[in-house]
This record gives C-alpha cells, sequence and structure tokens, in this order.
C-alpha cells in the first residue's frame, strides 16, 4: 500500500466555521473576497505578472488546499498544492463587459486552488482581477500585505527575510495545551449563556424570500465626523461598537445587547506579515439595565474588548456553538477599500455589484468606514431573506441619532434607550 507523504493540518476554528457556513449555500460566491481593478497605463502587465507569481510562490498559503484526512476522514488543509499562476487575456471592451458580472465564481472546495488571479488587456485600459476564498485569507491579507509585497517585488527589491509560514502558526495554535484554553471557554460560555436570536437581532420582516439572499444598503451619518474624535481623545472603534450595541437595544426593545465585533487578529509585527486567514469574530455582550454614563458605558466596554482578546485562542467554542451564524456582526475600518498605489502609479477599484449567485454570510453585518471628507459611511450587509431595505434604513437613522446622543458623554444610557 503506498504511503501518503502529505502532512495534514487541522483547520483553525475560524476557517471550519466559514467553511459550514459556505455550505448553506454552496453554490454562492459569499466567502470570495478581493476585487477588479482598474491599473494605469504606466504599469508593464508582464513585469506585474512576473511580480504576481513571485508572491505566489513565496507564501505557503497559496499552496494550501482543503482535502479529507485519509485516516479520519475530517476535512484538513494542506500545503502542498501546485501554484497556479497568474493568468493574461486579451478582450475587446463590449465582451470585457459582459464578463465583468461573471468574474466571481463560487470555488471548487476539494484540493482545488483557493484563489484566482487574472490580467485583462483591452483596448482601452487593462484590468486585474485578484480573488481569494475567505477561509484562507482576510480582508487585511488580500487588501495589504498581498499588495504591500507586490509592490516591493515590482520596484525591483527583493523579499529579504524568510516569509512567514502560514502552515506553522495553524501547527503552532493546534498544539496550545487544552487546560490554557479553558478559562476562555467558560468565559464565552457565559457571556453567550442568554442569547436569543428573537431577543437579540432586528425583527424579521421579510418571508418567502430565500435565506441568504444578499442585501445592500449605504448611509453616510450626518451627525458625527473625526473632529469629535480629534477634540476628545476616543476610540473610534468602541464609540462606534458601544453606539451599535445601544442601537441594537433600542430595535429590539431589549435592555440587553449581545452581537459580535470583528477584529483583524494581528497583536504583534509576525502576525501583521503572515498572509492567510487571522480576523476572529468576538462576541460581545451589555446588560443596559444598569443606567451610565457614555463615558463609563464605554470606558468599561473597553475593558471586556481587552479580556475578550486574552480569550481569542479559545474562540473554537463560540464558532462551533451555532451562534455567529446568528448575530449582528460589527467591523470599524480604516483605509481598506480606498484605491492601491503600484510602483507610484495608481490601481483603481473596480465596483462590482452583487449577481445571482452572491449571498450573505451573517444575518447583519454592519461596517463603518472613514470616508475622505472626515465623516463615516455606514454599510449595511444584510440577509435579504429576513429584512427588508426599509428595516436597514430605519437601523441606518437610529444609529445616527443614538451616535448624536452619545456625543454628550455625560448622557445617561437610560436617557438613550428611551428609560
Amino acid at each position: 500500500m503506498e504511503v501518503s507523504t502529505r502532512k495534514f493540518y487541522p483547520l483553525r476554528p475560524i476557517q471550519r466555521w466559514l467553511i459550514d457556513t459556505h455550505f448553506n449555500k454552496a453554490k454562492s460566491t459569499m466567502m470570495n473576497i478581493g476585487g477588479l481593478y482598474k491599473l494605469s497605463p504606466r504599469i508593464d502587465i508582464h513585469h506585474l505578472a512576473d511580480a504576481i507569481n513571485e508572491v505566489l510562490n513565496t507564501y505557503d498559503i497559496f499552496r494550501c488546499r482543503l482535502v479529507f484526512h485519509p485516516e479520519t476522514f475530517e476535512l484538513c488543509q494542506t500545503f502542498d498544492g501546485k501554484v497556479m499562476p497568474v493568468v493574461i487575456e486579451e478582450w475587446t471592451d463590449e465582451e470585457f463587459t459582459l464578463i465583468q458580472k461573471y468574474l466571481a465564481e463560487p470555488y471548487d472546495l476539494i484540493d482545488k486552488p483557493l484563489y484566482r488571479v487574472y490580467i485583462f488587456v483591452t483596448p482601452s485600459a487593462n484590468y486585474l482581477y485578484a480573488d481569494f476564498y475567505h477561509a484562507i485569507m482576510d480582508g487585511v491579507s488580500a487588501a495589504i500585505v498581498f499588495y504591500r509585497e507586490l509592490d516591493k517585488i515590482y520596484r525591483g527589491r527583493t523579499i529579504k527575510r524568510t516569509p512567514l509560514s502560514y502552515a506553522d502558526f495553524v501547527e503552532e495554535e493546534a498544539n496550545l495545551p487544552p487546560e490554557t484554553l479553558a478559562e476562555g471557554h467558560e468565559y464565552w460560555k457565559k457571556m453567550l449563556a442568554p442569547f436569543d436570536p428573537k431577543k437579540h437581532l432586528p425583527p424579521v420582516d421579510v418571508h418567502g424570500v430565500a435565506a441568504w439572499t444578499q442585501g445592500n444598503f449605504e448611509y453616510e451619518f450626518k451627525n458625527i465626523s473625526n473632529e469629535f474624535f480629534r477634540d476628545n481623545r476616543l476610540s473610534e472603534h468602541i464609540f462606534f461598537l458601544g453606539a451599535c450595541m445601544l442601537t441594537m437595544a433600542q430595535i429590539t426593545g431589549s435592555k440587553e445587547s449581545i452581537m459580535s465585533w470583528i477584529h483583524n487578529g494581528r497583536t504583534n509585527m509576525r502576525e501583521m506579515r503572515l498572509m492567510g486567514l487571522m480576523l476572529e469574530q468576538l462576541p460581545c455582550a451589555w446588560d443596559f439595565h444598569e443606567d451610565l454614563s457614555v463615558g463609563e458605558f464605554l470606558h468599561k466596554l473597553f475593558g471586556q474588548t481587552q479580556i475578550s482578546m486574552l480569550c481569542r485562542k479559545s474562540l473554537d467554542v463560540v464558532y462551533s456553538g451555532g451562534f455567529e451564524d446568528d448575530c449582528v456582526s460589527f467591523i470599524f475600518q480604516k483605509g481598506m477599500n480606498g484605491d492601491l498605489i503600484l510602483g507610484d502609479m495608481p490601481i483603481e477599484v473596480v465596483y462590482m455589484p452583487p449577481n445571482e449567485i452572491s449571498a450573505v454570510e451573517n444575518a447583519l453585518d454592519v461596517e463603518i468606514e472613514e470616508n475622505d471628507k472626515g465623516f463615516y459611511e455606514l454599510f449595511l450587509d444584510y440577509d435579504a431573506g429576513r429584512y427588508s431595505e426599509g428595516s436597514m434604513v430605519h437601523f441606518a437613522k437610529t444609529y445616527d441619532e443614538v451616535l448624536n446622543r452619545m456625543k454628550n458623554l455625560d448622557a445617561r444610557t437610560d436617557d438613550i434607550l428611551g428609560g
């Protein structure tokens, strides 16, 4: 009998949860991240292709394959797959317009490449399309680490340091002693014990639409700008997270808010350089029966997030328990979705609208970004099988009013929630 020489690595808990979530709508692109970029005409596409191929061959995440373990039959991962080089294709402008909405395709998950990179040449412009499966790459890897390394190589610099291995990171994490995780497991179980989707999610107001149908709504907050944070030296992340929790309590008519927030999973320089899926989705909970000033609430909420970060290696109990499938998820980002620079030349992001195979990952994702005018934009990705656009408009306006009232740090949470 031939003995396999492949080395098998377990899935990280968040990888397993993302893949399990995808199985809810397996033929969708809910786990595709990346996008389409219009290149400066001064960019040498063949030099660019060589630079991309060097990045792909340098980092082991691009050799990642999902496979079934031959002995346990558990879904796991290997890092010995063949690197698929960038593809250069030529199209007419008319053809390229037609194919754009079909660029994002579902991934075949078992023992297949989990990324796609193309360069498209058209008479009017050249484009780069880079798409990654979310269970191997997160936004920081796709939008920052990948393009940072690509820019260095395009400029003629070599990657001098030894590239960090995602396989090594997975193995180190898998070998953590169980006793080091036990306290964190109890922390998360206690926090999530009261969670009830009927109580801690916005009321469902849509019926008869397929589950996980993607809905999008955008809104610019009218009542707050970055000047407020410069004057008060408050954490934008904690302020907007606290406001989201108050908004959820107000909309649900509950004095409790239980949801989650996303951290990029990188807490040191080593982790900042890793190419792979590092983010974590951490639960947060608050009981508003205790009336606090806004300042007190934010201070205590910050403390909770710090404790949660200490317990993030124990999140397996959260991901396996089903909580993340049915909760509101919050993320605050700066500088993640803007245009990129490659060799001092611009790469312009091209908007790709959802299509018939798009799907949403969570019941409701709440994303906030600062725009170039110093204001904040709210992006809601929601399950249109549960919620109407009207309910999202109501959510956004309620959120805006809560932010306005929270600018008075002496205001009481009871007053914001209406007593």
